[in-house]
């Protein structure tokens, strides 16, 4: 979704996030900076990240953003590493994207070709997640059908933009 949303608004800055998680199958290379958990730890240690959590086993963090003047920051992150955001940044705009159901979130979790125990797994920490960040969260839009998600979204910063 992030990439449809850049390419219809060049002034939307999309951060590419860390992990240490193994490439999925199919995966793109520029999907995530793929490194070991010595390289995020001393990512860590050096203040190299604007946040970061440790999810289902993985590590994930955003570089400490440096967009071009004039651009917004897209950050695609999990509920704790949004949780530190809005403590740094308190004029964060934060927009919860969540499934239109729990059997949507699954069949989703098995297309991309996760195993059935990391399924049931993430679509449990899913609805704990979604719970944790409705508390905080500026706004919530359900991903159903993608196009209309976007736009919603797009909407969402844009109205952001004028506050």
């Amino acid at each position: 979704m992030a990439s449809r949303l850049i390419d219809a608004d060049p002034t939307l800055w999309l951060s590419r996030s860390w992990t240490t998680r193994p490439k999925r199958p199919g995966e793109a290379d520029d999907a995530y900076v793929f490194v070991d958990r010595d390289q995020f730890a001393a990512h860590v240690d050096a203040g190299g990240f604007f946040e970061w959590a440790e999810f289902l086993g993985n590590c994930y963090g955003t570089p400490l953003p440096s967009p071009p003047e004039g651009h917004d920051v897209l950050l695609e992150i999990e509920v704790d590493g949004a949780r530190q955001v809005v403590e740094k940044r308190a004029d964060a705009c934060v927009i919860l994207l969540v499934p239109p159901s729990i059997e949507v979130q699954t069949e989703r979790l098995r297309a991309r070709g996760d195993h059935e125990d990391h399924v049931q797994v993430r679509v449990a920490e899913g609805q704990s997640e979604i719970a944790l960040a409705r508390a905080f969260a500026t706004v919530v839009v359900v991903n159903d059908e993608l196009d209309t998600a976007v736009a919603h979204v797009a909407g969402i910063i844009e109205q952001h933009r004028r506050a």
